[in-house]
């Protein structure tokens, strides 16, 4: 099994929390805050640029979860009460809430954040979205 990357940018006692597999590639997060999220610089996050309280409100804004944030150790996650289903324009399907997803081969997965959910059907991450409903152009 291949072991998953995860990259963490501190500033204080605070560290966000980076995981690349699960990145869709919605820029959400430099469209929010450029002056973090620099992804033609080294290193691309930058949390010293914010104050905590506008970098917990973007990377609570990820639709797919790959940035959380640990506080003092602590992962820290903020837990949708009701369950909400959206659809992105020619992009995933974003469910926010307390899941429990069940793959095709059994294996069943809790999500409690947003989940970007593949509707284009060329993800390489089925049935998560990967992104790659750009390369091909999908349209829905």
């Amino acid at each position: 099994m291949e072991r998953e990357i995860v990259k963490e940018y501190t500033k204080g006692d605070f560290t966000v929390v980076w995981k690349p597999k699960k990145c869709i590639h919605s820029e959400v997060c430099f469209k929010t805050l450029p002056e973090v999220y620099k992804p033609k610089e080294k290193p691309w996050i930058q949390p010293e640029n914010a104050s905590v309280k506008e970098l917990k409100s973007q990377i609570d804004k990820c639709p797919s979860g790959a940035l959380t944030y640990k506080t003092k150790g602590e992962t820290k996650m903020e837990e949708t009460k009701i369950t909400e289903c959206n659809i992105v324009e020619n992009g995933p399907l974003l469910v926010s809430g307390n899941l429990k997803v069940t793959l095709a081969d059994g294996t069943v997965e809790s999500k409690k954040r947003s989940t970007a959910f593949c509707r284009c059907g060329a993800s390489n991450n089925k049935p998560y979205c990967d992104g790659t409903h750009k390369e091909v152009n999908f349209e829905g």
